[in-house]
């Protein structure tokens, strides 16, 4: 039975991975700051008018993390940042043109090309940022 976070995030959907080889098991204290990503997950989802969202990555192990590429200092090592699609509301980019223009606190929100990154790191700097092709990010959505 899954461990509900809020309505609509569970535990297991917040630390899910496809690497089966890693113990992904969060922490304690990541697991107090998933409640905390979920809880804002809800406000992101009301902002996309209650559509479903998929998450495809959320806390990453340390071991998880290096083997996917993620950033050394990636807020989903604390259970701070969700990677996801809301397929009924539109592609990355139109999630976050809403989600930038709205009043949500987040510390990234990153449109990544084929899903969105946000964070909920403590900082929340409301940083808005693109992937670019070839690599690097730039600041704010790109058309």
């Amino acid at each position: 039975m899954p461990t509900q976070l809020t309505a609509h995030f569970a535990l297991e959907e917040l630390a899910c991975t496809q690497h089966r080889e890693f113990d992904n098991t969060p922490p304690p204290d990541a697991v107090g700051n998933l409640r905390l990503t979920a809880a804002r997950m809800e406000q992101v989802r009301r902002a996309l008018g209650e559509r479903v969202i998929s998450v495809s990555s959320g806390y990453r192990s340390r071991a998880l993390n290096r083997a996917v590429g993620g950033a050394r200092t990636s807020a989903h090592l604390t259970g701070h940042a969700v990677d996801f699609n809301c397929y009924g509301f539109g592609d990355p980019l139109a999630v976050c043109r809403v989600l930038a223009a709205s009043d949500i606190a987040f510390d990234q929100l990153i449109e990544e090309g084929s899903w969105v990154h946000i964070s909920f790191d403590p900082r929340l700097r409301r940083q808005v940022l693109t992937r670019r092709e070839g690599g690097g990010y730039g600041l704010g959505l790109e058309a």
